[in-house]
């Protein structure tokens, strides 16, 4: 079998019974997590061109709209709600394969699972499963994409969209197997928001999404997708990377015994990954040492290689960032803010807060240097902060805050939901959700998750 076809069997043959039940609990936290940040973006009013689409275009009320009242087609409120979930940027991310894949497949499993009438305990397991499937192709291609301008999220979380979809509406292994063939002709979307802070990337979460739903419904109806469509010679691959970290076999190897959801990072910052850990560490020692910030003459970061062009370069640019969203993929800039204001959150990235010509003067205070410590992994970071008397105080954070070997632990996780939540929702409301998706496994069906999603 190709790996496509092993994916799509594993996608909808697996029961969900035979989902361990670490993953299971850590699938729910993920769900959690991404919805919050859905709700934090409706408060925000961020990401909100892909609902005003959805509710404009309407049609058969399948699914729930986040902070809508509407009921729209399962494809639509994937597109609306995938849309929402990443807006901020404050969603989980995979180290290895760069991939906000919960904002993706959340989404499709909740939309395509209350269409369906399923219950809480199938949406949870086809939420995991396509979450796996997504995962498995990022870490296997992430490097090549990103080194050819394409967004993981959207290239690979399209297939896990696909094989969420294809579970919740009852296709058999064959027609998942076109399912995610369909899907690799919808993957799609670009890094150059970078050059400008364009808002693109969240659509990224949503499109993807919405082409899951939609492939897989093709596939209902008799269409037929490519079987090689990951490994081929015109496949995802060759056209997306020219390369592959490891066989294609590789990326459907132990299925159901090693699961890669498990490695997916929390954030703690609304801000790219990437420039996590050089904020904590600036954080960390300005406590530890109890420095004064004007008493800093130079805040020197680092990261991977592979970050800086995110987080880090052109220097210039990264220290004075064009708009809210430019800012939240500048290292000197979340540093700065950080240190400045005590503080890295949603309101950090407003108009106004963007525009703070104290922080803009600390982070035109920092440079970067290459990372010189062993790559502990992807989102590693550190800082120097050269005080003005000569003195210099230096700090690397090998894991990102959040991430499995760094965690943050349930209490914080909670307080987050709750702090994104209730910028929608009243906190009775928010409450509620947070019991009610921790119950979801016993769940009879979405109603009322999705009630509450809605605000009603």
């Amino acid at each position: 079998m190709t790996a496509g076809r092993r994916l799509a069997a594993f996608a909808v043959e697996t029961p969900a019974g035979s989902i361990p039940a670490e993953v299971r609990e850590r699938a729910a936290r993920h769900l959690l997590d991404a919805l919050g940040c859905g709700l934090a973006a409706v408060g925000t009013d961020a990401g909100g061109s892909a609902t005003a689409l959805a509710c404009e275009q309407g049609g058969r009320p399948e699914a729930s709209v986040i902070g809508s009242a509407a009921r729209v087609p399962a494809a639509l409120a994937a597109l609306a709600n995938g849309t929402r979930c990443h807006a901020l940027d404050f969603d989980d991310t995979h180290e290895a394969g760069i991939c906000h894949s919960s904002v993706v497949v959340g989404p499709v499993a909740l939309a395509a699972g209350e269409a369906a009438g399923a219950s809480g305990r199938e949406v949870l397991a086809a939420f995991a499963l396509g979450s796996e499937v997504a995962l498995r192709i990022a870490v296997a291609a992430a490097d090549g994409l990103y080194a050819r301008g394409f967004h993981p999220t959207s290239v690979c979380g399209a297939f896990g969209a696909a094989a969420a979809a294809a579970r919740l509406g009852g296709l058999d292994a064959a027609q998942a197997g076109n399912a995610l063939g369909i899907v690799g002709s919808f993957a799609a979307g670009l890094l150059e928001y970078l050059s400008d802070g364009s808002a693109t990337k969240p659509l990224h979460a949503g499109w993807a999404a919405q082409s899951g739903v939609q492939a897989a419904r093709l596939a209902a109806a008799g269409g037929t997708g490519p079987a090689t469509v990951i490994e081929g010679p015109f496949g995802l691959v060759a056209s997306h990377t020219g390369t592959l970290a490891g066989e294609p076999a590789a990326i459907a190897a132990d299925l159901g015994e090693r699961w890669e959801l498990t490695e997916l990072a929390i954030k703690p910052y609304p801000a790219c990954h990437f420039a996590h850990s050089s904020t904590w560490a600036a954080a960390d020692l300005i406590d530890e040492h109890g420095l004064a910030i004007a008493d800093v003459a130079e805040i020197v970061a680092r990261v991977p290689a592979e970050g800086e062009p995110l987080v880090l370069t052109p220097i210039e640019a990264k220290t004075a960032p064009k708009t809210p969203y430019d800012a939240k993929f500048s290292a000197p800039f979340t540093i700065a803010y950080r240190l400045m204001r005590g503080r890295l959150d949603l309101a950090s990235f407003s108009p106004e807060s963007v525009a703070d010509r104290d922080v803009l003067a600390l982070a035109a205070r920092v440079s970067r240097e290459p990372l010189r410590e062993p790559a502990s992994s992807r989102f590693a970071g550190g800082v120097r902060l050269v005080m003005r008397d000569g003195t210099e105080h230096d700090r690397f954070v090998p894991h990102a805050p959040g991430s499995p070997r760094n965690p943050l632990g349930d209490e914080f996780l909670l307080e987050k939901f709750r702090t994104n939540a209730e910028l929608a929702l009243d906190a009775g409301q928010a409450a509620a959700l947070a019991t009610a998706l921790g119950a979801m496994d016993d769940a009879p069906s979405l109603d009322e998750i999705a009630g509450l999603l809605r605000g009603s």
